[in-house]
């Protein structure tokens, strides 16, 4: 039995931070970082049977064209994913009323639906990038065991090209879900590795009042490449939901709209209308 202190239920018996119920989730599900995206999505369903809202965990469940999706915020930050997805699993894989792990599994599905800047002149502003890979610089994931699912030769390979300080924990690489990529890819997709920053500012390169560790890294990221995979963007939860979907045996993949081209300098004219493209292209995706 899992203990209280671990697995921490509301009075109604939902789990803590996402006040859900089993009942409450589909098994198709769409991230979000912004709880204001999530109605962005769900204005486009014939129908939401669920609503429900804690902090910045904003979930809505419905149906499009027949298909039942659950759209879901999880903030901003590796520490975040580390709460939805033990949630999320706890609520499929866990019996909350007895606290044991159900003997019979459930995979969810996840897409994350974000926006980014790309890394590389040749993904343009307004198109999608596909993470083939998630690239974790935060440390987050290291709390795990995960030397059995992350691609070590492409961390090494990283390490030795950026001269990484590993004072600043060992950077990990996850493969997202074959599966998933299949059912979205298409010939408008940009597909490469996508970094998971542990935050916005230092840890992405962005200089105000204090001085960075490495300043060149960013140009660093933006050269390394592995078996003809490059670096396409920089973010802060893919890495995070790859690793720990994959620990946990749910299929998992990342879709950003690319609304700047930090290589050109350039930016999207309309990154609203970028995003409304991304979003109903994962929709229909997922209906098909």
């Amino acid at each position: 039995m899992i203990a209280s202190s671990e697995l921490i239920l509301n009075p109604d018996g939902s789990v803590y931070h996402l006040n859900l119920k089993p009942e409450h989730i589909a098994n198709d599900i769409l991230f979000v970082g912004d709880q204001n995206r999530v109605e962005k999505i769900t204005k486009h369903f014939d129908s939401i049977e669920f609503s429900q809202q804690k902090r910045e965990f904003k979930t809505q469940t419905g149906t499009y064209k027949g298909k039942r999706i659950t759209v879901m915020s999880t903030g901003i930050g590796p520490d975040n994913i580390d709460i939805v997805m033990n949630e999320l699993d706890a609520l499929v894989n866990i019996d909350l009323k007895t606290r044991t792990i159900k003997d019979t599994l459930t995979s969810l599905n996840i897409i994350r639906i974000g926006t980014s800047g790309s890394l590389q002149a040749n993904i343009p502003c307004d198109s999608i990038v596909l993470s083939q890979y998630g690239l974790g610089l935060d440390n987050m994931l290291r709390s795990y065991l995960i030397d059995d699912i992350s691609e070590i030769a492409m961390e090494d390979a990283f390490i030795k090209h950026t001269h990484w300080d590993l004072k600043k924990g060992r950077p990990y690489v996850i493969k997202g879900s074959e599966m998933l990529e299949k059912r979205m890819e298409s010939d408008k997709i940009f597909k490469g590795i996508t970094g998971t920053a542990g935050g916005f500012y230092g840890p992405q390169g962005r200089v105000l009042r204090l001085g960075i560790q490495d300043p060149a890294l960013n140009d660093k990221m933006d050269s390394y490449e592995f078996a003809g995979v490059k670096m396409a963007n920089l973010e802060m939860e893919t890495g995070a939901i790859y690793g720990l979907g994959k620990l946990m045996g749910h299929q998992c993949l990342s879709l950003n709209a690319i609304i700047a081209n930090r290589a050109t300098g350039a930016f999207s004219e309309d990154p609203y209308k970028a995003v409304d493209a991304l979003i109903l292209y994962a929709l229909d995706k997922l209906a098909q």
